[in-house]
Parts: structure tokens; C-alpha cells; sequence
């Protein structure tokens, strides 16, 4: 099976599409597969070798093992990955459904909302971490954009502005400056990184993220994702005036037909903010 993790490995670093968390996943799950189809019985594969029977041993691998839904939709988009790389689309079924994966439940009926104290920041030793950490809590932002954001190219006066080199999926976006709490933030930043941004002149992405989550860790702040529900959740209720379902509100069915039409130009806006196409993606952070 060496040959086929080697081509695999080969494959990734000609072809380094999507952010630096997606390319880390990716490589991750194309270590597993090859030892796995191995262990099944699949030998002497090279990377052009991918059938619909791989596929579908690997699926029921999985079910088999129990792993939850979301986690085998991810593997199921890296093999997508692998095979449109060797032009063999068609080598995988385009929905889900074909293998029996069931649809995710997309619906938050507990809050994961997370608020960043003051607290929190007294514990973050590296002024670099603590930023990036306020930059989330302040624009909803994503642990990567955090990092590679430059504060004083992104501040736009009233727009916070992402390029698509920091996004997840390369998807560019505009998140607006509403407040002081969010401007004195992003001067804060600014002043920190100069025109740089929050990865310091000595180290590299991927070193500053080591640091960022040893510096999490030792100060106990854990879910950082969770700062991104509460950016989601505290807009909802600035847009409605309401509190969202994953904070006890008002669920879509008990909402007034007017209030709908609020709730669902509220839900478009925090989705368009977050970065995400699809809004139904919202009511992981918001609730249903």
C-alpha cells in the first residue's frame, strides 16, 4: 500500500486548494484510506485505481464502526477530492443518499455559544493569541481568519473586509463595523500588528497556530467555535429583537408570519456574515 499513500501524499501538494485546516483534514483522511482499503483486502492500488467498490467498502466500513454522520460526509468530500484529481468523477456517487447516509441534523437544540470573558484574556500571555481571540468574540470570525487577518488592510471604516487567501473555502466576504466595542477591537489590532497581520514577523502560520492553541489550552479556554455562536446568536436578536431558539426563544412555528419574514432576513444577513452559502447552515448556530 505504499505506493498508493505516496501518490496520494503527491496529490496534495500538487493540488493545495482550500484553507490550511481543510488541506490538514484532507491529508489526514488520504493517510487512512489507503490502510484501510489495505486492511480490507485491497492491495497493490496506486491513486488511478479508484472504483465505486473502494467507495462503497469504505462507506460501510464506516457505518459499520458507528462514526457519526457528519464525520463520514466529510470523508465522502476528500474521496470527491480524490477522485475529481484523477478524472474520475464518476466514480462516486454525486449524493449521499446512494450510500445510505442519512442527512445531518443541521438544527442546534442546545446553545454552543461561547462568551469570551474578561477573565479569559487575563490568561492569554501572547498579545498576538488575545487578539485574535477579541477578533472573534467582535466579528464572528473563524480561527484561521483570526490569525491571518491584517487589521489595518481589512478595517474599511465601517466593513471589516476578509480576503479569500484567509477564508475557509477561498469565499471573500464583508462583515459590518456596528459599534465601538468592535472598533476599539480592531484599532487595538491594528496598532499590535502595524500592517502586518496577527502572525508575528518571527513565526509562520502554522507555528502561530501551535502557539494559539497552547496558549487556549493553558488558560483553559476551550471550543473557541464557540465564540462564532455568539457573535450568531447576539446578531439574531439585534436583527429580530428576539431571542433565537438555541436561547429559549421563539421556534419557526411560533412565529407570526411577519416575524418569519424578519427571522428570515435575519437568518440571510448572519449567513452572508459568517461566510457560509447556505442558509440553513444558520440554524446550527441559532436554532430552528
Amino acid at each position: 500500500m505504499k505506493d498508493l499513500n505516496y501518490e496520494l501524499k503527491k496529490l496534495c501538494q500538487r493540488h493545495r486548494d482550500g484553507s490550511y485546516a481543510t488541506r490538514h483534514a484532507r491529508e489526514r483522511i488520504l493517510t487512512l484510506v489507503p490502510n484501510q482499503l489495505h486492511e480490507m483486502g485491497f492491495k497493490d492500488m496506486k491513486a488511478s485505481s479508484l472504483k465505486p467498490k473502494h467507495v462503497t467498502a469504505l462507506v460501510e466500513r464506516w457505518k459499520a464502526e458507528s462514526l457519526a454522520v457528519g464525520t463520514i460526509k466529510v470523508r465522502m468530500s476528500v474521496l470527491r477530492w480524490w477522485a475529481d484529481k484523477i478524472h474520475k468523477q464518476n466514480v462516486i456517487a454525486r449524493d449521499n443518499e446512494h450510500y445510505g447516509i442519512p442527512d445531518r441534523q443541521n438544527v442546534s437544540t442546545l446553545s454552543r455559544a461561547r462568551i469570551l470573558t474578561a477573565e479569559d484574556l487575563t490568561k492569554v500571555t501572547d498579545p498576538y493569541t488575545r487578539l485574535s481571540l477579541k477578533l472573534q468574540a467582535a466579528f464572528g470570525l473563524r480561527r484561521e481568519e483570526s490569525i491571518k487577518i491584517r487589521p489595518a488592510w481589512a478595517d474599511r471604516g465601517d466593513l471589516l473586509a476578509l480576503r479569500d487567501t484567509w477564508t475557509k473555502g477561498g469565499r471573500a466576504r464583508d462583515v459590518p463595523i456596528r459599534n465601538e466595542q468592535q472598533r476599539s477591537v480592531l484599532d487595538e489590532a491594528k496598532q499590535l500588528a502595524g500592517k502586518g497581520s496577527l502572525i508575528p514577523p518571527d513565526k509562520t502560520y502554522v507555528q502561530q497556530l501551535q502557539r494559539f492553541k497552547a496558549q487556549c489550552q493553558e488558560a483553559g479556554i476551550r471550543h473557541v467555535h464557540g465564540h462564532r455562536h455568539q457573535y450568531a446568536q447576539d446578531r439574531y436578536r439585534e436583527l429580530t429583537g428576539w431571542l433565537c431558539p438555541a436561547q429559549s426563544g421563539p421556534t419557526f412555528r411560533q412565529l407570526t408570519p411577519e416575524q418569519r419574514v424578519v427571522d428570515h432576513h435575519a437568518r440571510l444577513t448572519i449567513s452572508i456574515e459568517l461566510g457560509h452559502e447556505r442558509l440553513s447552515v444558520v440554524a446550527v448556530y441559532c436554532g430552528r
